[in-house]
């Protein structure tokens, strides 16, 4: 048995030596075919040329974002809310709404069609909503007077809130007492009323209604926007 398997091992090793050996490789006395294989460094000015043609001559791709900004109207064409784009297109894919303004500027894309993008849409059912009363806050009076002394019309920094009867006189703080003043202005004035300082108001100071504030959601309102915000 031990004869056996002596036999197998020294066979086994006899064709182990018949293998070819691998040997290191050599380049000696080969010759390889030469390839130019040309890669040119650019300087930092020659890539910062060719970026920024490359920015130049590539169209500008439509946006496709969902991101905008859609205003929403009762049934009755009252602004009652802003929206996105994806929220306005599920009511309008739930047929809960209509377009009424679209935005020739952006489209909405899905993965076989292109929708025109909606600026304003109406619900085709009215929705009772309550009266919404704007809360009286510093940040409030100056969206109201957007942002501008209501004495000279400055919008430069910093503003103050100036009471218009001053609170030693009993003044109140209400909306129709406070207003939006600069620094200047406020200290100009002190403590008297515009009349007494010889100050004029460059509008009387009202409570505002939520329409207001719509106007100044996200700064700049849409041209398609104005006929329903009555600023036309």
């Amino acid at each position: 048995m031990k004869d056996l398997t002596l036999c197998k091992l020294l066979c086994n090793l006899r064709v182990f030596r018949q293998l070819p050996i691998c040997q290191p490789f050599s380049t000696k006395g080969v010759t390889f075919p030469k390839f130019a294989f040309h890669t040119p460094v650019a300087s930092a000015a020659s890539l910062a040329s060719a970026s920024s043609h490359n920015r130049a001559a590539s169209p500008e791709q439509p946006p496709y974002s969902l991101g905008g900004r859609v205003l929403v109207l009762n049934q009755s064409y009252e602004p009652i809310s802003v929206c996105n784009i994806k929220k306005a297109m599920t009511l309008l894919f739930l047929m809960k709404a209509e377009i009424v303004v679209t935005n020739e500027k952006r489209k909405v894309r899905s993965i076989r069609n292109i929708f025109a993008c909606p600026s304003v849409i109406r619900l085709r059912r009215y929705i009772h909503v309550p009266v919404k009363k704007v809360e009286l806050s510093r940040k409030n009076i100056l969206r109201r007077d957007n942002h501008q002394c209501q004495y000279c019309g400055t919008p430069k920094a910093p503003l103050t809130i100036d009471h218009v009867m001053p609170k030693s006189r009993a003044g109140m703080d209400t909306w129709e007492n406070l207003v939006c003043a600069c620094v200047k202005c406020n200290t100009k004035k002190g403590n008297r009323t515009p009349d007494e300082a010889g100050m004029k108001l460059l509008k009387t100071p009202r409570r505002p209604s939520h329409v207001t504030f719509i106007k100044n959601i996200g700064g700049e309102v849409d041209e398609g926007w104005k006929p329903y915000l009555f600023m036309t």
